[in-house]
């Protein structure tokens, strides 16, 4: 076992990915002798070469679509886009090209390329830095798109990303790159796809993911002080959504409150609302809530923790809960 960052977690896990296979190759803007941004990608291009850690112009859609390319020659290209609100200007490429390829080929080609994104705000960045696009790609089918949580989930979950045959959008939450933990690099990892119960309870469910799993874990230990026992269910995979973890805890605990960074409308918590309703409908003793952004541009910086779902918000919905 070793204490690591995520951004440390995430660093190693690219450095085996590339000492394993050959044919993996890292794209991105600074992400060379700059080491990226948020310095993820530190080290890499020093060891591996500027044919393997590509720096690119500063062009998404043309970085996205030379992967999609490099991916139909056998690579396995892994793409930064350097920001959250950078992605858009490769949507395109992404949603029209990348997502439809296996199926316009009735299978017979993959498209193994990862897509990391650092997402979400809390840094004190202006918009186009601090925005949660997941709904845009876990509404398109033919995408896969994950979200770690922890050090341990960082290192696995990207190494599992790159070995799957499928495009994988993997959504990092940049305010928790440097919260530390325990990561087992010897360790068996759990699947990709499936949820983990990051905490135990019996009264009421939280499901998150990304940045707001250590909000919930928050709220639960607030909560036990008051002898309230909430369950935290850390979802990690957004396409395909392991409805059946959620479902197991909701008909445990009889409630559940959905918490994500992202606005409310239309996001994540909305089909998660809806299908543990019409699962768990006569186990709910409460209807399920959502707690996330407004419905609203993302703010300057310095109002940013008035738009964030906080520990007040959560703990206000648990109480909204549990009223009934």
């Amino acid at each position: 076992m070793a204490t690591m960052t995520i951004a440390k977690a995430l660093n190693e896990a690219l450095r085996k990915s590339l000492e394993t296979d050959p044919k993996v190759v890292l794209m991105g803007e600074d992400i060379g002798k700059l080491g990226g941004v948020f310095r993820i990608t530190d080290g890499l291009h020093k060891d591996f070469g500027e044919q393997r850690v590509i720096d690119t112009p500063l062009a998404e859609s043309g970085i996205v679509g030379t992967a999609i390319g490099l991916a139909l020659r056998g690579y396995r290209p892994v793409v930064e886009i350097q920001f959250d609100g950078f992605v858009f200007p490769a949507y395109d490429q992404i949603v029209t090209q990348l997502a439809k390829m296996h199926a316009r080929a009735l299978g017979k080609i993959k498209l193994p390329v990862v897509i990391r994104i650092p997402y979400g705000g809390g840094i004190g960045a202006v918009e186009h830095h601090s925005e949660s696009p997941e709904a845009y790609f876990a509404h398109t089918a033919g995408l896969k798109v994950v979200s770690p949580s922890t050090p341990q989930d960082a290192y696995w979950m990207l190494q599992q990303a790159i070995d799957s045959d499928d495009p994988v959008i993997f959504l990092e939450p940049k305010r928790r790159y440097w919260d530390k933990g325990e990561v087992d690099t010897e360790g068996i990892p759990a699947p990709l796809h499936k949820a983990r119960t990051a905490l135990e309870g019996t009264d009421l469910t939280l499901a998150a993911y990304g940045p707001m799993v250590k909000v919930c874990l928050e709220a639960a230990a607030a909560a036990a002080e008051e002898g309230r026992s909430l369950e935290v269910v850390d979802l990690r995979s957004l396409s395909p959504l392991d409805f059946d973890a959620v479902q197991a805890s909701v008909e445990k605990t009889r409630r559940l409150v959905v918490v994500h960074e992202a606005p409310v409308q239309l996001g994540m918590g909305a089909e998660i609302a809806a299908r543990i309703t019409e699962r768990c409908f006569y186990h709910l003793e409460a209807p399920v809530l959502r707690v996330g952004g407004f419905h609203a541009p993302y703010p300057p910086a310095r109002v940013e923790e008035e738009y964030l779902p906080g520990l007040d918000r959560v703990l206000d919905a648990v109480d909204r809960s549990l009223a009934f």
